[in-house]
This record gives C-alpha cells, sequence and structure tokens, in this order.
C-alpha cells in the first residue's frame, strides 16, 4: 500500500491512478474515484477534529480469520470510532480481541451474551460479525435496543430473516450496512455496474456469476468442543449436534459456511458478492427474479456427519425483462477478445528458457497476452446485445475498449448519491446524515434473498417461480418453496417480529 507521507500531493495522485488504471480502469473514472478518495481523506480529518466520538461494540470477533477484524481495521483510520465492548461465545476469541482493543488503546468491555452488549447504552454501533445463523437475531436485538447495525454478509440465513430486518430497519428507523464491500471499496464493479445501466451493452442477455464450488469432507467425527467454546450458544437457534471436528474440517469456526444448517455453501457466500453486482447491473436492487431453476448440480453427503453444500452447481435466475443471471461454481464461458479500456489484452507472466551457445541456460519472465478469460476465472461476466463486460476483483474488461474508456456524461445512471471510497465510512458518514448507506437493508436483503432462493432450489433440486414483489413462491412447487422460506428456531430463540 502506498504510504501518502512519502509522497508530494501530485506524486500521490500519480501514483494512485497508475495504480487503479493498471486494474482496466480508464483513466477519467480512476480520476473521479481518487476524487472521491480525497473527499473521504478530508471528511477523516473534518471529523477527527470535530471530536464527535461513535461508540462500537463487536459481536463474533476475535478468531484469526474473523472478518470482523477485518473490518475493524477498516476503522482505525476514522478518529471517532471508539471501540468500547467486544462479544464472544468463543473464550479464546473474546480474549485475542481485548488484547488487540488494548493494544491500540481501548479498554472493551467483554461479554460472553451479545444481549449484554446491546443493553450497554453507552454503544451507538454495533458490527455483527458471527456465523450466518446469528446475523439476524444479533441485528435485530440490537435495532430496537437503539443501535445502528454494521451486519457482515450474507445478511441472513433465510427469506423470512431477510423480510423481518428489512421490517425492524424500518420501524426503528436505525441505519444498517451490509458488509458487500464490492459496491465501495472496488470501483471496477461500479464501473462494470455504470456502463451496464448506461447501455454501453445493449440489454443483458446473460450474467454469469462464477462464485467457485464448495470443499468436501467426508465424514467428520464427533468430538469435545475446545475448552472455552460455549458449543450450545454456539448453535444458538440451530438444531443441538455434536461437535465435530479433525484435521481442520470442523462444523464450526470458518468452516460452518459449507453446513446448510448455518450457511449456504458458496451460494451465500461468495453469491453475496457476485450475486449482488448481478442484481445492481440489473437494476433490481430490493427486487429479484421470476424463477430459479438448477441446471446441474453435485450430489452431497447425506450422512448427516460432514460437510453437506454441493461441491458444483448451476443456479440460474430468470427476470422479468428476459435476462438470465446463472450462479456457478466455474465452468462458465471462455471468452476471447476481451481488452482493458486502453485497449489492451490482458497479459500474464510466463517464464520461458534461453539457450545461450556455451552457457547454461537462462530462464527469463514475459508477459504475454491472454487468449481468453477462462470459464473458472472468478468474477461477473456481462453478456449485452451489443457487447460484453467481465469484471472481478483484480481487472475490469470489455468486448470493445469504447464501452469503458469514454465518460459516461449525461448516460450516467447515478447509482449512489456519492461515491464510498470506503464500506465503514460510509457507514459511518450515514450515521450522521441518517441517509441510507450504499448497501442498506433493502439492498443487502435483497440480494440474499436471490441467493437464498438458490439453496432452496439446490437442496429440493425442483424449479420455482417467484414474486419478487410479494416475495412468495407461486405455480408449481409453491408450497414445497413457501415451506422453506423459513427454518425452526430452538426454544428459547425465535424470530419475534
Amino acid at each position: 500500500m502506498i504510504e501518502r507521507g512519502t509522497l508530494s500531493r501530485r506524486g500521490f495522485m500519480h501514483a494512485s491512478l497508475a495504480g487503479l488504471t493498471a486494474s482496466g480502469l480508464p483513466l477519467w473514472y480512476a480520476k473521479e474515484v481518487h476524487a472521491a478518495d480525497e473527499v473521504v481523506r478530508a471528511t477523516k480529518a473534518k471529523v477527527a477534529a470535530a471530536n464527535d466520538k461513535i461508540n462500537f461494540g463487536w459481536v463474533g470477533i476475535g478468531s484469526p480469520q474473523s472478518r470482523a477484524l477485518g473490518v475493524y481495521g477498516g476503522t482505525k483510520g476514522f478518529k471517532q470510532t471508539q471501540h468500547v465492548a467486544a462479544c464472544d461465545v468463543d473464550a479464546r476469541h473474546l480474549k485475542r480481541a481485548g488484547e488487540i482493543f488494548k493494544k491500540d488503546g481501548y479498554e472493551a468491555k467483554e461479554f460472553a451474551d451479545f444481549r449484554r452488549l446491546t443493553d450497554d447504552k453507552s454503544i451507538d454501533a454495533v458490527v455483527v460479525a458471527t456465523p450466518d445463523h446469528w446475523h439476524t437475531l444479533v441485528a435485530i436485538d440490537a435495532l430496537r435496543k437503539g443501535k445502528d447495525v454494521y451486519c457482515e454478509k450474507p445478511l441472513t440465513l433465510t427469506i423470512e430473516e431477510s423480510l423481518a430486518l428489512q421490517k425492524v430497519v424500518k420501524e426503528t428507523g436505525k441505519v444498517l450496512q451490509t458488509g458487500s464491500q464490492q459496491r465501495s471499496e472496488m470501483p471496477q464493479f461500479r464501473l462494470a455496474a455504470d456502463v451496464v445501466r448506461a447501455g454501453r451493452i445493449g440489454k443483458v442477455k446473460l450474467i454469469e456469476c462464477r462464485i467457485g464450488g464448495n470443499p468436501e469432507s467426508g465424514p467428520i467425527p464427533e468430538t469435545p468442543a475446545p475448552e472455552g467454546l460455549n458449543w450450545d450458544m454456539w448453535l444458538g437457534p440451530t438444531a443441538k449436534v455434536p461437535y465435530r471436528e479433525k484435521g481442520g474440517k470442523t462444523n464450526c469456526h470458518y468452516e460452518f459456511r459449507w453446513w446448510y444448517e448455518y450457511s449456504g455453501g458458496k451460494m451465500t457466500d461468495w453469491g453475496a458478492h457476485h450475486i449482488d453486482i448481478a442484481q445492481w447491473c440489473l437494476n433490481m436492487d430490493g427486487s429479484g427474479p421470476t424463477g430459479v431453476e438448477i441446471l446441474d448440480a453435485k450430489e452431497v453427503l447425506k450422512s448427516g456427519d460432514g460437510y453437506n453444500t454441493h461441491g458444483t452447481f448451476k443456479v440460474q435466475y430468470t427476470y422479468a425483462n428476459g435476462a438470465k443471471v446463472i450462479a456457478m461454481d466455474g465452468r462458465g464461458t471462455s471468452v476471447k477478445g476481451l481488452v482493458r479500456a486502453d485497449g489492451k489484452p490482458v497479459t500474464k507472466t510466463v517464464t520461458k528458457t534461453v539457450k545461450v551457445e556455451g552457457k547454461p541456460d537462462v530462464k527469463v519472465k514475459e508477459e504475454v497476452a491472454l487468449e481468453a478469460i477462462d470459464g473458472g476465472e472468478n468474477g461477473v461476466m456481462i453478456f449485452g446485445e451489443t457487447g460484453t463486460v467481465f469484471v472481478s476483483r483484480g481487472l475490469i474488461l470489455a468486448s470493445d475498449s469504447k464501452i469503458l474508456s469514454e465518460p459516461l456524461g449525461k448516460d450516467d445512471p447515478k447509482l449512489y448519491p456519492s461515491r464510498p471510497g470506503s464500506h465503514m465510512g460510509n457507514f459511518l458518514e450515514c450515521l450522521k446524515s441518517r441517509e441510507k448507506p450504499i448497501c442498506d437493508a433493502t439492498v443487502g436483503g435483497g440480494s440474499v434473498i436471490v441467493c437464498h432462493l438458490g439453496v432452496i432450489a439446490l437442496q429440493t433440486r425442483k424449479a420455482f417461480t417467484w414474486d419478487p414483489k410479494a416475495n412468495t413462491f407461486t405455480g408449481e412447487n409453491a408450497e414445497l418453496g413457501n415451506s422453506m422460506k423459513a427454518r425452526p428456531m430452538r426454544s428459547p430463540w425465535k424470530l419475534d417480529v
């Protein structure tokens, strides 16, 4: 990362622009992104000078793999944030979080029960970074106790939870930001949505969301839960089952993602990112498809003692305007001829052996053009009637450089009133303005419902029609689909909305 203090303002700008254009962004867009970053830096300085403090409480923090620690790192540039409380059901993680906070100068209260943290009236905002099956209950409790909420993606575990959380946000008038940072911190995704919504590739026909396949485990044996982990509280509203672990595979920390009981596999993990971008490109925020079906999916482990999410899959959504979206492990379309905004193809580094007469062979590195973007490349491939765009966390490409290189001008779809360069910064700004953040409950809640539709289709291997306005299944298989919008919760936990 470039440190601002080592460069002049002009030098910093040139270095920043070089980094942005290296990912395929056109210079005009990179300048807009840089200007937005300047606004963020000015805002940080202004707010810090005002000495206006915001007290944060953290629920689900301290694991070495904790997403919460990454989000916490994103708060450090904002001097108004004060970290006053942490909660985790694993004493080891809570201890680690406390040590990190103390090292950074914060004396945070420590809790093993999130309800004691949300009872604390000194806390202004709560970050929810628990496993997925806890997101909604913790967020609703915090909202009803007067806290604003930053909740990690996927926002909820079920369709019912998404609708409930959106309802409570509306009722309380509190701010909720979903942790889908591709909308703010990775400007190439916004550029993709900009040019698609501006009509640069014509009517969208198909979007491939290449989100990766799920790992497989085979049976994992029962074993006592680690000392310090409150396993019953970790399970919370889900069924009481034994703790399992062997060789890094478990039904708990991090690996919970590969169990439908606690998450949705890659459909809700990476899907909450890339399907969210597809929704943005299609102007479907807060809405969704009219149908979902399985094109193919590998059988899952059914013994109940190992990962049970589908290893490979292709789930197809149909939208009212005829567009198709396929969420897939990979196996997408290999596309040739895509270029960056400067008209140049993507290159890769290859090592070649050069023979020199009378001397040892010499290995040299060389940049060669990629013939195509492979179908397994993680990212979003958008096919329109007149052009194609591919976007990932590393680059953005198009079938014609002009799709990206020409400024939007009057065709700018104005996807959001500002251009946040920091997801947390956008949340903090909205705490003051009370405006909706870039990925509010409606946006994050709508995108995760699309993910849940895919999970339901995978689990049942049925095709469904869906009413995105009424949020209900219709037609054939409607009864089955509607029975899976919610899941039973283990007493005493319940969704009281």
